[in-house]
């Protein structure tokens, strides 16, 4: 641009200069008239160049302005579009950023899904190890249905077997009632005659020192030392037939004993006795009957402290614990026992100032394992006024293995360290090492039951 202005202003100079040239030219050719038209072409030949030139360097100048013009514009279409460029290029550096952190998190998904992939894998093997087990279930299940038709034959004889027994065993109760009650008189007149015998030692002695005195010169005191003799053999020979009275007595109580399904054949005798249960066979029980009369079965008992309540299923399935201490009988022998008749369930229970309370429920029944183990009751009465066990009927045994509650955010067995009959938890709870039967805290507990039928008739 320098360079064009500084041709314009030469060409100036050099046209001013021209000019003056041509006026001192014309001077002289006003002189000489002929030769005026001679000069007037010798100058338009000599300026017209120039004029070209100059023409030339002015549109050349307009051009330049209108170029500067332009450069101008396009400087500022150049320095906007330079800042956009700048905007775009920080909007692509954090898309660039959001890229950077879109392909971390797609690599961390690619791994995660490899992750799942594996799981996948294994889930699938052991689905497949699953299959192959049930199909040799249904192979198991198919010779256990023959089995089955069998066992229920068998069953069906047993159980008019077993009705017949249960007559027996009521017939026999009965008989041993009358015998404790004979055996008790008999005792007594063992007593009494032991004291007579006692007395006719004395009687003896007596007369043989008086017959030592006499020398056994007087016949009378003979007779009367042969009937004494008499009675003495007398005697003895009913206490013989006592004692064996009450061999056979003892003959028949152990034969209840192992045929026996309750406590209520042992009446006012507790303690550890044997049970016969149809499928689980012979197996000890402790009977009660101080609490709440003869009969009753303790199955579950709180009383020392020091027995652990939180026992997986085969365990509370088993039972466990002392008849000494704390125990659970065990939920097979509660169905098995519960499944013969109709049983009421009676709860003792010791809060923590040493008030007792009970609860009774007239039809208390424990499902099968199928069935978990559920719970029934019947009518509630008792000494306490809540019925806090109320809301766990019905209820599948759950322990922290086997979760059956309502619960929806966990195992309530889990929770309270105990199995039981969980609904959405439970407001009574026996098993738990914080006992309580809302809203009352226990420090003692027991569970008994009895045929509900057979103590009305």
């Amino acid at each position: 641009m320098s360079g064009i202005k500084f041709n314009g202003v030469f060409l100036l100079m050099v046209l001013q200069i021209f000019l003056v040239a041509t006026t001192t030219g014309d001077e002289t050719c006003e002189s000489d008239r002929k030769l005026e038209e001679q000069c007037r072409l010798h100058n338009y030949k000599t300026v017209k160049p120039l004029l070209d030139y100059f023409r030339q360097v002015r549109n050349e100048l307009d051009q330049s302005e209108t170029k500067e013009k332009q450069i101008s514009e396009l400087n500022s279409d150049l320095m906007e579009k330079y800042y956009e460029i700048v905007r775009i290029h920080e909007t692509f550096v954090k898309e660039a950023d959001l890229l950077n952190e879109y392909k971390n998190k797609v690599i961390i998904g690619e791994n995660d899904l490899q992750l799942c992939q594996i799981k996948v894998d294994k889930s699938e093997s052991e689905i497949n190890s699953q299959r192959n087990i049930i199909l040799k279930l249904k192979e198991q299940l198919s010779d256990k249905s023959t089995n089955l038709e069998n066992c229920q034959v068998q069953l069906k004889s047993l159980n008019s077997s077993l009705i017949k027994k249960d007559e027996n065993i009521k017939r026999l109760s009965e008989n041993i009632k009358n015998k404790t009650e004979h055996q008790k008189t008999l005792e007594l007149e063992f007593e009494e005659s032991k004291s007579k015998l006692i007395k006719h030692e004395k009687d003896i002695q007596l007369c043989r020192s008086e017959i030592n005195k006499l020398n056994r010169t007087s016949e009378n005191i003979r007779e009367e030392q042969k009937n004494i003799q008499l009675k003495l053999k007398e005697s003895e020979t009913k206490l013989i037939d006592k004692v064996k009275e009450n061999q056979l007595c003892q003959s028949e109580l152990d034969k209840l004993r192992v045929s026996a399904t309750t406590c209520i054949p042992f009446g006012e005798y507790p303690g550890v006795n044997q049970l016969n249960i149809s499928g689980i066979g012979l197996f000890n029980v402790l009977c009660d009957s101080q609490l709440a009369g003869p009969g009753w079965i303790v199955i579950q008992q709180r009383v020392g402290g020091n027995e652990n309540f939180n026992r997986d299923w085969a365990t509370y399935r088993k039972g466990f614990g002392s008849f000494e201490s704390d125990f659970f009988l065990g939920l097979e022998k509660l169905h098995r026992i519960t499944s013969l008749q109709r049983f009421e369930l009676y709860i003792h229970l010791v809060d923590q100032y040493g008030s007792t309370h009970n609860a009774r429920y007239d039809d208390f029944k424990i499902s099968d394992e199928d069935n978990g183990y559920a719970l029934s009751l019947g009518k509630f009465n008792g000494t306490i006024k809540n019925d806090s066990m109320r809301e766990n009927e019905n209820m599948k045994f759950t322990t922290f293995d086997h979760d059956n509650d309502k619960y929806d955010n966990g195992n309530c067995a889990v929770w309270y360290k105990s199995g039981w009959w969980y609904n959405y938890c439970s407001d009574c709870n026996l098993n738990t090492p914080y006992l309580y039967w809302y809203p009352i805290p226990l420090k003692e507990i027991k569970m008994l039951i009895r045929p509900k039928e057979e103590m009305k008739k």
